[in-house]
């Protein structure tokens, strides 16, 4: 992580919210307290499995669902809050629909950020004292520790402390050092600068107090946000719990007796500072990065260039019979035979290093290699050095001084080959090396083309890179020289070309996968299977090396480069069959995630299921165990800990029966089970959880208690929902999968997994660096928990980065307040008194009052089938903004009149069902206090007796809307367009709009509508209905051919309309809701279909325009004085016109019954059709 720019940070912190009138949150955080309170003293999150004999609670349908829990390095945070509130609303919307809901909560202390950040203090007290009084800014030059060491970088104290040392609470005070600098040297430093009183920042050097205090403190803030959590069943990790380590021991014993983890010799990501294997969660950089293997190819030096034989001379004497490689690292040891030169990058620099004699490179005790010192170090690492781990070092060269050395190329056609300038050669990629195969590989080709035109300019000889290009493998697409065609046909002209990437990986996935070998012993042979057998004939005969290094740059949290070692370990065998995995675990994984059967793994989205099948296709073995950090020791082998990846895959089995071991989170207090962490002994584990059908024999656990647990088990697996970011497919979901299908039969596996994005803080990465950064306990004192879950919902619901916006956060402060004050008011208050907006009325309903209970209706069902596909945003967009909208709709179109008591109650009532699993004390207290309900909103059920919607009202009603904008929109388009003129307050004459002032000359709106089409519109209609009889589709192309050319010109808009709305029509009938899983409903498609091809409509379209004139006359304002319906029809008349015969109209004025003659009416009256009425504005004279 770079260090912060104090400028930038500056500016981030600017860009927060400040929020100075707090009355309207305080009054809402005050009933937020309230009902945790409540709800905590109640224990109704608390949920059991019900007991074996009820036969009416075990009908009731189960939903378990968890998150990866936190890990506790710090204070939990906003991004932690999204994660959690997806699991969050899922819990509250199941608890709606009657299902027996479990969410429980731990936390993750096992790995070594703690201890690594705890040794860090350890070594910064012994050197500047217990408060650290001996500190100067002069030591800031000589620190070593770096702000990405501390991970989450948040420290704390005990949780009981008085608020001024309340150390899990995130406060920015920077010394006068980090100010100056942006980021802190020191671990103490880090801590102070999250507000830690010095005094109590050694006590962190003991690593099990960060454990003590920040699950405390995540419990307290998951709290105040109003989690429906069951905290019976929290716990911390690593063998601070004495019961969470007997279980991780037991997976560990069972994995190892099934064949799933073995002990050998493998590459892993090493550390060489901490002397332990790097996996991702030790890592402060290079997260999900692998290990890249290579082919190590031996180049055997003939004869050097002036420039270097004077220092290899000097180290080697012509005596000393050594024999020097260039190592060159390849991928495509099956391209070997055709090498023609070597590259090594000018300006890198190389070591000459000795090698040591292995098994893997027999006879090497007088070898030496030309690499990288970045390759000799992983070489080292990997037993090809005479001590483990350490290089020797004989020589060092600049990259230049190589060119023109002649070496023995392997297997090559060209026996010898000159080393050659690549300026692309990388030093952080491959051993610096590169051998040269301009046949099959692009950017050797356009190397060599490239030095070959320039050969004096880069001072070689025209001939060392013009050896003739071998035909090595032949492909279907790119014939017998795969790179000189690619070249050519992507029109590559440098070796800097910006398209070589591409064609790169054309190349080789071109020739792995469908090329054939057309040179050498294995000519004929498929690529995929001569690759291995020239690697092998290669070692055989000792002319290369396996060779290994990480695929990027990985960084521990001790500031230590990795390595790629080769060790002997117990890994988890992990993989395909073909990366030396358990293909038949892998294939089990991954049916599982195909999900034919529908009992298998819902990802929610396509994308997270590509993502899982790319993790299953190359994930690979992976190191369990290190010797470094917290954690629980391996069963067989206590010098090593579990790594912290291998013992958080199966914890959701451990929280279904969490409660019978411990009421506390550390396994200190006892639980219902009353027993003892060595009483859970294998055995007794095989049994609760379900892998073996017979008691333990010799457990001294009752047999009641054993079988309570196990009935517990049972009842809440499998999991129904986990909810994690969507970095951890590539590694702990995944394991999560692969444990579960190891350790259980089917019906145990998991059946759904949601990702989501990273978590952006108003638009921007929050970073504690710069100040864009929210602590969990701060989003909370900052907005109240209801605001904050509203802002949460609204953050995002796809795979792709969310958004969490203060903004938004502070306007639903105010929007749930005044919902609040005016529900209050309509049910408690005397509103139906009041000659006002708000005034109430009983009785028959009347057009606006069944428009709105219609609309209820589909909200409901809309914001349903969100929270059903788990899209909480799409749900709080219809059951909160929307639902709220609609009842401002309704209540500025019934005015003075009045909205109806009974819908304002059924409002209210459905308001608090909608909203309920987003913002849960805001509708606690509306259901109780203001509706009056006995029970809790907790314990309420959702509308499932809801009426679906009826289509012609729902028809009405988007009538309405649509002709209330369209008005609107052309009334504004007017006060824009018109200006005062000497044609103001003038009449129009036919045909035409008047010109005037609205704003202020009163006028009137003339609604023109039809019911019945023109006779051109019915003939497309005919057209396009016979094309969907005889095809199913609507062939604009072919229709149009059968269209008159006089009125192609009309009639072609208008096809291209209807085929719109029959288009919409489809997608409407399926789900309104996440368009990608749409099923549609062929009974309504083909009632909309009808609709729309029977010219007619689902409603009285005079009767509507009628009901609706008066709201229109209202929001046009006082100087619109009137509104005339006027219906178009027409007559048996009919004129010639340029676009073919037009029918005469005629208009009829429905309020007063005058006719009016075609010549009195505008022109734009005859493109009315049935619903899309045309309207004018005309002056009143």
């Amino acid at each position: 992580m770079a260090s912060a720019d104090p400028g930038n940070a500056a500016t981030a912190a600017q860009k927060m919210l400040k929020i100075e009138n707090t009355q309207k949150r305080d009054a809402l955080v005050e009933v937020e307290r309230k009902y945790q309170k409540v709800w905590a003293e109640s224990g109704v999150f608390e949920s059991n499995a019900p007991a074996a004999t009820d036969a009416s609670q075990a009908q009731q349908d189960k939903y378990f669902a968890t998150i990866a829990y936190p890990y506790m390095n710090g204070s939990l945070h906003a991004g932690h809050g999204y994660t959690i509130s997806k699991v969050e609303f899922a819990t509250g919307y199941a608890r709606l629909q009657g299902k027996n809901a479990l969410f429980p909560l731990g936390f993750h202390c096992t790995g070594m950020a703690i201890k690594a950040c705890a040794d860090k203090l350890v070594r910064e007290v012994e050197m500047f004292g217990q408060n650290f009084e001996r500190y100067t800014e002069d030591d800031d030059e000589e620190g070593d520790v770096d702000a990405r060491q501390a991970g989450d970088g948040t420290a704390a104290t005990d949780a009981g402390a008085a608020a001024v040392s309340d150390v899990t609470k995130f406060r920015s005070k920077k010394t006068k050092a980090v100010a100056k600098s942006g980021a802190a040297k020191y671990q103490f430093q880090i801590m102070l600068s999250q507000g830690i009183p010095r005094e109590d920042i050694h006590k962190f050097a003991d690593a099990y107090h960060w454990v003590h205090v920040f699950p405390a403190a995540g419990i307290r803030d998951a709290s105040r946000l109003g989690l429906r959590v069951d905290w019976r069943r929290s716990f911390v990790t690593t063998d601070a719990n004495p019961f969470y380590d007997s279980f991780v021991r037991w997976q560990m014993n069972r994995l190892k007796e099934l064949g799933k983890i073995k002990f050998g010799k493998r590459y892993t990501i090493y550390s060489p500072k901490d002397g332990q294997p790097c996996l991702d969660h030790d890592r402060s950089e290079g997260e999900g990065v692998g290990i890249q293997d290579y082919t190590g190819i031996k180049m055997k030096v003939v004869d050097w260039p002036e420039a270097a034989k004077t220092t290899i001379q000097k180290v080697l004497p012509p005596n000393t019979q050594a024999n020097v490689y260039f190592l060159a690292a390849t991928l495509r040891p099956e391209t070997m035979y055709g090498q023609t030169c070597c590259f090594v990058g000018p300006k890198i620099t190389y070591g000459l290093f000795k090698l040591h004699d292995t098994a893997a490179n027999p006879g090497a005790d007088n070898d030496y290699v030309v690499c990288t010192e970045r390759a000799a170090r992983n070489l080292a690492f990997q037993g090809y050095s005479a001590v483990w781990g350490e290089t020797q070092k004989f020589a060092e060269f600049i990259g230049a001084d190589l060119i023109g050395t002649l070496l023995d190329a392997p297997l090559s056609v060209h026996k010898s080959v000159r080393v050659l300038p690549m300026e692309t050669a990388q030093a952080s990629k491959g051993t610096g090396v590169v051998t040269c195969v301009p046949s099959d590989s692009p950017d050797d080709y356009a190397t060599v083309i490239e030095l070959a035109k320039k050969a004096d300019y880069y001072k070689i000889q025209k001939e060392w890179a013009t050896l003739e290009v071998i035909p090595i493998i032949e492909t279907p697409n790119y014939g017998k020289l795969t790179a000189p065609a690619l070249v050519e046909k992507m029109k590559i002209v440098s070796p800097k070309d910006p398209k070589l990437p591409e064609a790169k990986n054309i190349a080789y996935k071109e020739g792995f996968y469908n090329g054939t070998m057309v040179h050498g012993e294995f000519s004929g042979r498929p690529v995929q299977q001569a690759k291995d057998l020239v690697k092998q004939k290669l070692f055989d005969l000792a002319l290369a090396f396996p060779y290994a290094e990480p695929e990027g740059i990985v960084i521990s949290r001790s500031k230590d480069e990795c390595v790629a070692a080769h060790l002997d370990q117990w890994y988890l065998n992990y993989g395909t069959a073909e990366n030396g995995g358990d293909g038949e675990w892998n294939a089990q994984v991954r049916a599982h995630l195909q999900n034919e059967d529908g009992n298998g793994l819902n990802t929610f989205s396509a994308e997270a299921k590509r993502r899982f099948e790319e993790a299953l296709d190359w994930l690979g073995q992976w190191a369990c165990a290190r010797s470094y950090g917290l954690g629980s020791k391996l069963p067989w082998d206590d010098q090593f800990l579990v790594e912290s990846l291998s013992d958080s895959t199966i914890y959701p089995a451990y929280y279904t029966i969490a409660h019978y071991f411990h009421r506390d989170i550390y396994g200190k207090e006892p639980g219902l089970a009353n027993i003892r962490p060595e009483q859970m002994t294998d055995e007794a584990w095989d049994f609760v959880l379900a892998r073996t059908a017979k008691p333990p024999s010799d457990s001294d656990i009752s047999l009641p208690v054993l079988n309570a647990m196990r009935h517990e088990f049972q009842y809440w697996y499998p999991l129904d929902l986990r909810v994690s970011g969507k970095d951890l497919i590539q590694n702990h979901l995944t394991f999560f999968l692969y444990i579960h299908v190891a350790l259980w039969p089917s019906q145990y596996w998991p059946r759904g997994v949601r990702v989501n994005g990273f978590v952006l803080l108003n638009g921007e990465k929050m970073a504690k660096s710069t100040g864009n950064f929210l602590t969990l306990r701060e989003t909370v004192d900052k907005f109240g928990a209801d605001a904050a879950r509203v802002a949460l919902a609204d953050a995002g619901d796809a795979v792709d980065d969310a958004n969490f916006s203060e903004s938004v956060a502070n306007a639903a402060i105010l929007k749930l307040y005044e919902l609040r004050q005016w529900i209050e008011d309509m049910i408690l208050g005397d509103a139906a008194a009041k000659d006002n907006k708000d005034g109430q009325r009983s009785g028959p309903l009347n057009f606006w009052d069944t428009l709105f209970d219609n609309e209820m209706n589909r909200l409901v069902w809309e914001t349903k089938e969100a929270y059903d596909a788990h899209l909480f945003r799409a749900a709080l967009r219809s059951g909160f903004y929307n639902f709220t909208g609609a009842r401002d709709v309704y209540r500025d179109a019934v005015g003075a009149i009045g909205m109806h008591s009974k819908l304002v109650r059924r409002y209210a009532e459905l308001q608090c069902l909608l909203l309920g699993p987003v913002a849960p004390h805001w509708c606690e207290y509306i259901w109780t206090e203001v509706l009056g309900h006995k029970h809790s909103i907790q314990v309420a059920r959702w509308p499932n007796d809801c009426p679906r919607p009826d289509r012609a009202l729902q028809a009405t009603a988007d009538y309405e809307q649509t002709t209330t904008s369209a008005v609107m929109a052309a009334w504004g388009q007017l006060v824009k367009r018109l200006v005062k003129s000497s044609k103001k307050g003038a009449s129009a004459g036919p045909g035409q709009q008047a010109v005037f002032d609205p704003r202020s000359s009163p006028f009137r709106l003339r609604i023109f509508f039809t019911e019945s089409l023109p006779g051109w519109q019915e003939r497309c209609i005919d057209l396009v209905t016979a094309a969907l009889k005889e095809t199913g589709l609507v062939d604009t192309d072919a229709i149009g051919k059968s269209i008159g050319k006089t009125e192609t010109k009309r009639a072609m808009p208008f096809i291209q309309q209807l085929k719109k709305r029959l288009q919409d029509a489809s997608e409407s009938a399926g789900s309104s809701v996440g368009k990608n899983d749409q099923v549609v409903d062929e009974t309504e498609k083909s009632v909309e279909t009808a609709i729309i091809l029977g010219r007619r409509l689902q409603f009285d379209e005079a009767t509507v325009l009628e009901e609706i004139s008066p709201r229109l006359k209202k929001v046009l304002g006082t100087r619109c004085e009137k509104v005339d319906i006027v219906r178009i029809t027409k007559t048996t008349a009919a004129v010639s016109t340029e676009e073919g015969q037009e029918e005469i109209i005629e208009g009829y004025v429905l309020s007063t019954g005058e006719v009016l003659p075609m010549k009195d009416l505008p022109a734009i009256a005859a493109s009315a059709a049935p619903g899309i009425p045309k309207f004018t504005f005309e002056p009143v004279n």
